[in-house]
């Protein structure tokens, strides 16, 4: 390469350093939103809705980029390798980041080293339900139920790993109860199971079984958060109900690769901050289940830091050995 263009290259490149150091970013170049899901999934859809506020705020193009397989890993990794300069933002997280590593240390990426955890967004909480069949008219009775036949009942998961598998792993150390895994391919063949007493009982996604529980179709003994939900106002808490200080959802967030400056890290979270809390955005999030998270930078880094942490607790509960 001549050095006329070298000097080339370096002149391009001040402007985008500039940008960056100073909190501003490049309005010619677009930002990739990566969402690790296909469309019209939750992430999906938070990410189509807030786009459009973000191009305002931020003064440059969005493009919502489905990134799905492999639960999202593919997309972490990508995420994790590109320029931190804010035009490359992870719509990830438990699902995404921090389970996967947990039940795989080999991956190639660590949660709290490789990525800039910007804020927090979303939490979607489970609800504990169970087949009308099932003889217990609340979490206690449910719980009394479990313990007079250890291993004989039995709950469905989403998959081996996933939110739902150790959420139970969580509730059988809490509350002193042994139960039978089925793990099924996906949230709704989880329900149906359950829906059809092939399974007692599972956690389960609050949109998947809204409609049947207010139909009479599943009985639901409590919410996995330790507030309620928006979604099921009436539905007590497991914190409530005397398994004290259980709070488990599956967390959305914002990430790009590690190095992002600290301009840019105040500025995009400012920006997520107020798109998220925009009236249309709260009512589709309270339809969808989710649960507002958002709450600042510094918090989101702890938050990342202890789930990652009862992640890799909830798996040596469940007794899942590392691939």
């Amino acid at each position: 390469m001549k050095i006329n263009d070298v000097f080339a290259l370096l002149f391009l490149a001040i402007p985008c350093l500039v940008m960056a150091q100073t909190g501003a970013l490049n309005p010619s170049r677009p930002v990739r939103l990566v969402v690790p899901a296909a469309p019209g999934g939750n992430p999906d859809v938070l990410a189509r809705l807030m786009a459009q506020k973000l191009q305002i705020s931020l003064g440059a193009p969005m493009i919502v980029d489905n990134q799905p397989g492999a639960g999202g890993v593919g997309a972490a990794i990508a995420t994790s390798k590109s320029v931190p300069d804010g035009h490359t933002l992870f719509f990830g997280g438990t699902g995404s980041i921090l389970i996967p590593v947990a039940l795989n240390p080999k991956l190639p990426i660590h949660p709290l080293n490789d990525f800039t955890h910007v804020t927090g967004l979303a939490a979607v909480p489970t609800v504990l339900v169970a087949h009308p069949g099932v003889p217990a008219t609340n979490l206690r009775e449910f719980i009394t139920f479990a313990k007079a036949q250890p291993g004989r009942v039995n709950f469905g998961s989403a998959g081996v790993g996933s939110t739902h598998h150790l959420t139970m792993a969580v509730f059988e150390t809490e509350t002193g109860t042994k139960m039978l895994h089925v793990p099924y391919k996906g949230g709704s063949p989880l329900v149906a199971a359950i829906m059809s007493g092939e399974v007692h009982a599972g956690f389960s996604g609050i949109p998947n079984v809204a409609q049947a529980v207010r139909a009479g179709k599943l009985k639901i003994f409590g919410v996995s958060l330790i507030r309620r939900s928006k979604s099921l106002p009436d539905v007590p808490t497991l914190d409530e109900q005397g398994v004290k200080g259980f709070n488990i959802a599956a967390n959305m967030g914002v990430q790009t690769a590690a190095g992002l400056p600290a301009g840019l890290v105040t500025l995009i979270q400012a920006a997520m901050a107020r798109a998220i809390r925009e009236p249309d955005v709260a009512e589709r999030m309270t339809t969808l289940g989710m649960e507002l998270i958002e709450d600042g930078t510094d918090n989101y880094v702890r938050s990342v830091k202890a789930e990652y942490e009862h992640y890799v607790a909830a798996i040596k509960l469940a007794g899942l050995k590392p691939e």
